[in-house]
């Protein structure tokens, strides 16, 4: 977790709440965050629809082997959970899981920001990251309740639409033409208003 604080980067003051740290004990989860856990840039950052950030422990080797000279902690690239299982192939938007007592829906892939390269200390990150399909996964929380590191992440619901995290990222960056994807993410639910206009105006365009 981490709160809002000043860094300086290339002679710039930076306010960003991206530098996490782990907690031990139970923390309650709620509608926009963690307890002890807050955005900096709320125009960007949270929301119902990002309250909390997961991304895959499975990635971090990728990024060891891309960033040799680089120190990759827990929680590097600013997630509220360092998961293992829990993967942008096989989650699917709308699909609701248990974590402790509280329950959450994934509704987006990450899309980085300049803030991203702010904690590397490197802009190129950025462009990486997003063409490396490792995104992480947002979440909403549908229940509020107590979660602690090591809690088993359980699977309540799959959407029925079938559109993946990863699914959303390839729609986004390199194959705008899959019209049949697109209809069903238009489908689901937990899928956010910014997306679903993305979509149309795409699926407007190719009707064209």
């Amino acid at each position: 977790m981490g709160l809002p604080r000043e860094v300086l980067f290339r002679g710039e003051l930076v306010r960003t709440a991206i530098f996490k740290e782990p907690v031990e004990g139970q923390i309650k989860l709620r509608k926009l965050n963690l307890d002890g856990d807050e955005q900096a840039d709320l125009t960007v950052h949270g929301g119902k629809d990002k309250a909390v950030y997961a991304y895959p422990m499975e990635h971090y080797e990728y990024w060891q082997h891309e960033l040799p000279d680089t120190a990759l902690p827990w929680g590097m690239f600013g997630e509220n959970f360092t998961t293992e299982g829990l993967m942008e192939d096989e989650v699917s938007i709308g699909d609701c899981f248990q974590i402790g007592s509280a329950k959450v829906v994934a509704t987006q892939p990450r899309m980085p920001c300049y803030k991203l390269g702010v904690k590397f200390g490197r802009m190129d990150i950025v462009k990486r990251f997003l063409a490396s399909g490792r995104p992480g996964i947002y979440f909403k929380v549908l229940q509020e309740g107590k979660v602690a590191a090591g809690d088993s992440i359980e699977l309540i619901s799959k959407d029925e639409n079938n559109v993946t995290v990863k699914d959303i990222v390839r729609l986004y960056v390199k194959d705008n033409k899959d019209i049949e994807t697109m209809q069903r993410a238009m489908k689901i639910k937990a899928l956010p208003s910014g997306w679903r206009y993305h979509f149309r105006q795409q699926l407007e365009q190719l009707a064209r």
